[in-house]
């Protein structure tokens, strides 16, 4: 009995954990925690924002199952994922000269807080969050979390460090032009 068990959890952690590390790779989402990471050296914090936050939406997926298109609009979690991309791209553009002058190494803050949010707002609706949802639905709701949330770290910390290795070759005036001019970017992308 315990080796079918055994068995069981496999594919339960690796087929969520192959199918959302291939749909998230090259996402809005990691491509946000890169340019969130090329503005703070507190990447440890950044980082937990963001698994927070992919913890919370996924999980309450997860729990919902296939229900959760039905609890909150998708085209409402559009329209408000992509206001929230154009504010941040906007006050980044906005507030780029101050953030270089005071050599703030803090973006909005506190980077903790700035990736919760982001991904938060970004993850609701998101083919990953509704593809984990519908993977509850075969497979154990725990081995499902523990794939998603496996994939979207490993995916977080390559974002993280590879903002962190752009921050360092870029000047950071030209770094927060190209942050603000994406964010805005992406929150276009958003109504489309």
């Amino acid at each position: 009995y315990k080796l079918i068990k055994e068995e069981k959890m496999v594919p339960d952690i690796l087929i969520p954990l192959i199918v959302v590390g291939l749909a998230e790779l090259g996402d809005k989402t990691q491509l946000s925690t890169l340019l969130l990471a090329s503005k703070t050296e507190k990447h440890l914090h950044l980082f937990l924002g963001v698994i927070l936050a992919f913890l919370i939406v996924d999980g309450i997926a997860i729990l919902a199952g296939e229900r959760i298109t039905h609890i909150v609009p998708g085209d409402l979690i559009k329209i408000l994922s992509g206001v929230v991309f154009i504010i941040l791209g906007l006050l980044t553009l906005i507030f780029r000269t101050k953030m270089e002058e005071t050599k703030s190494n803090y973006y909005f803050e506190n980077p903790f807080y700035s990736g919760f949010i982001l991904i938060f707002v970004s993850e609701w609706g998101d083919k990953t969050q509704i593809a984990a949802g519908l993977f509850a639905t075969r497979y154990s709701g725990l081995m499902v979390l523990t794939g998603v949330i496996i994939a979207l770290s490993l995916l977080s910390i390559i974002a993280i460090y590879s903002g962190k290795f752009i921050s360092d070759k870029v000047n950071r005036e030209t770094l927060a032009k190209i942050a603000g001019i994406s964010f805005i970017l992406l929150g276009i992308a958003f109504f489309f």
